[in-house]
């Protein structure tokens, strides 16, 4: 019989790319190998990115450890982005990034920060 850790894991895996797909539409998929020395994550389908999955009962140690586990794998895969899926209680599921992870999404994806400027909303601003 198989770890039950083991197939917990797989099983999440398998559900998060079945999410992702739908929301995404692209075919995402796991990968497999895990633990591999030269670890590039836990699915594939998503160009450039990097997912690592947790589904661990303390979701904060998840959330902090994994997302540093990421940026490993996206070094490993030569990507440009990485960000974590954490399955909380109840199969609420939050995709998790550092800040230099969500800075490089933002930097990416948005139009070059010095053709547009996006004004910080007032309550932010100095008075």
């Amino acid at each position: 019989m198989a770890n039950p850790q083991k197939r917990k894991g797989d099983d999440a895996e398998r559900e998060i790319a079945a999410k992702l797909t739908n929301e995404l539409g692209f075919h995402v998929q796991r990968k497999l190998g895990a633990g591999r020395k030269e670890d590039t994550g836990d699915l594939y389908g998503i160009p450039d990115t990097v997912v690592q999955v947790a589904s661990w009962a303390d979701v904060s140690r998840a959330a902090l450890t994994k997302s540093k586990d990421a940026e490993q794998q996206r070094i490993n895969a030569a990507a440009t982005f990485a960000a974590t899926a954490v399955r909380f209680p109840r199969g609420e599921w939050r995709i998790v990034m550092t800040v230099d992870q969500f800075a490089t999404y933002v930097r990416n994806s948005l139009p070059c920060p010095a053709c547009t400027t996006v004004p910080a909303p007032s309550r932010y601003q100095n008075k």
